[in-house]
């Protein structure tokens, strides 16, 4: 019985090109507003308006699909933050439900205004440098140049 010395192609995510994509560098910048790829121009053309290319690098930011993840994200963050506080609040304390919805609704809302840009921005760098959607440099169309 023969054993095959040959060891399967594993992808790796610069096979792609010979640019390095960093996930972590990626996602700091897109939680800064900043581009994925130089972290110099802005990710951000107005509150959650995606700009169309990067102004320093010319990266094209439109293949990005961040659709509803960054609300899910934000809804789990605020919640894991506000829904403990309100036990530990409510259970040692006892404030009257006025008060109570004074002080956090508007935190809730405020928080959540806070990190819905941010988060946004982290997920479009996080797809960015994982080469997702149309952030692969290859077009997935023309496949005669492939082996």
């Amino acid at each position: 019985m023969e054993t095959v010395s040959e060891q399967p192609k594993v992808w790796t995510r610069d096979s792609a090109s010979g640019e390095k994509r960093d996930v972590w560098t990626a996602l700091k910048r897109g939680l800064r507003g900043r581009c994925p790829r130089c972290g110099q121009g802005k990710l951000f053309r107005a509150f959650l308006k995606v700009a169309d290319h990067c102004s320093v690098c010319a990266l094209d930011f439109t293949p990005h699909r961040a659709d509803d993840l960054p609300a899910y994200l934000v809804i789990i963050i605020v919640g894991h933050i506000v829904v403990p506080t309100i036990l530990w609040i409510e259970t040692d304390y006892s404030p009257s439900v006025p008060l109570q919805l004074a002080i956090y609704l508007p935190f809730t809302l405020i928080a959540s205004l806070l990190l819905l840009q941010p988060v946004k921005g982290a997920v479009v760098g996080v797809q960015w440098a994982l080469r997702m959607h149309g952030f692969d440099d290859q077009n997935p169309e023309d496949t005669s140049k492939q082996d």
